[in-house]
């Protein structure tokens, strides 16, 4: 039997890698999405921490637990948040913040601003999510404004599965969770908030932090052209990563692993009841864990805000209200009037 050309080889390795990530998730790609295989549902956890409705936050700013459930993911399922965590999504780094890695050493494979343009593509990402949720969200009102009844899941749940063409309200909430899951694994996989252990020097495996709380201004979405931070960088993963980070990443000719996504990644560690200790490498350095999920937090629920006031400015204040009480609501049909 012949052997498999080079390129051929790569074809069949990303067959074989898509056929994988159809089936499950890999545990260290990001924040975790479901309970196993070293997740702890960590995307499910920080989104409820940002959008449940606890009694403090106003209606508008949370969601009820139906809707919630559909958004975040439960027992398993990966809700909104977590379909980028699924099949082809898995490889998109887009969908992640990822493929972001530069470090200012001599026979370094990528450029500052290829790492810029990387982390930007992530941002506009974003940002064409937030357009779309806008769009989709006039089908949930009729031409009097009211409510309508065929654009709100009830018996038959939303599905997730890379397809936002369904009923209205799956349809925004798809894109939301879109953006949740990028924005959040912004703060595990990029170096925004961490710092690098100082007891060993900078370098690929040590990557630079920039030590910085609570969530960037760079992803503000209500700014169309906010200004790069200086040194911000995220990790490398690549299709042959996939599999093993070890089996990927490399350049140079006695193949130098880049600043892979183990090197930054935040990705696990305790949220509930109270946010603890990370378990990843870079986690676990000093309070690197604790201040991405407070980040990831925050950031979160600045998305919904964003959301709501983008609805508001494009139907006006009565339609936006109804259309936020739509979305947010497990029966809107009755209890938004």
């Amino acid at each position: 039997m012949k052997q498999a050309r080079p390129r051929h080889r790569a074809a069949i390795l990303l067959a074989t890698t898509l056929a994988v990530a159809s089936l499950v998730p890999i545990a260290t790609f990001a924040y975790g999405t479901v309970r196993g295989m070293g997740q702890d549902a960590e995307h499910a956890r920080i989104t409820r921490h940002a959008l449940a409705c606890d009694g403090v936050r106003p209606a508008d700013a949370c969601f009820q637990p139906d809707t919630l459930d559909s958004l975040a993911g439960e027992d398993g399922s990966f809700g909104a948040v977590g379909a980028p965590d699924r099949g082809r999504g898995m490889l998109t780094s887009h969908a992640h913040c990822s493929a972001g890695d530069y470090l200012d050493v001599p026979g370094y494979p990528r450029s500052a601003a290829g790492a810029e343009a990387s982390l930007t593509e992530c941002r506009t990402q974003m940002m064409s999510n937030l357009d779309h949720a806008v769009l989709d969200a006039a089908a949930l009102l009729d031409e009097d404004g009211d409510i309508r009844g065929s654009q709100i899941p009830s018996y038959i749940d939303c599905v997730y599965a890379g397809s936002e063409h369904g009923r209205a309200k799956c349809n925004v909430l798809a894109h939301l969770g879109l953006i949740l899951h990028a924005s959040q694994d912004f703060y595990s996989h990029s170096n925004w908030v961490d710092q690098p252990d100082s007891g060993l020097p900078v370098g690929v495996e040590n990557p630079p932090g920039l030590g910085q709380s609570g969530r960037s201004p760079w992803l503000d979405l209500r700014i169309a052209n906010p200004v790069f931070p200086a040194g911000l960088i995220s990790g490398c993963f690549d299709n042959e990563s996939f599999l093993g980070e070890e089996r990927g990443c490399f350049y140079g000719d006695t193949g130098e692993h880049r600043v892979r996504h183990l090197n930054l990644a935040k990705d696990t560690g305790v949220i509930d009841p109270q946010i603890g200790a990370g378990s990843s490498e870079r986690g676990a350095l000093g309070d690197n864990f604790r201040r991405s999920v407070e980040a990831a937090i925050e950031d979160s629920a600045d998305k919904w805000a964003t959301l709501r006031e983008r609805l508001v400015a494009t139907y006006g204040e009565r339609n936006g209200a109804m259309m936020i009480c739509a979305i947010t609501r497990d029966n809107p049909t009755r209890d938004c009037d």
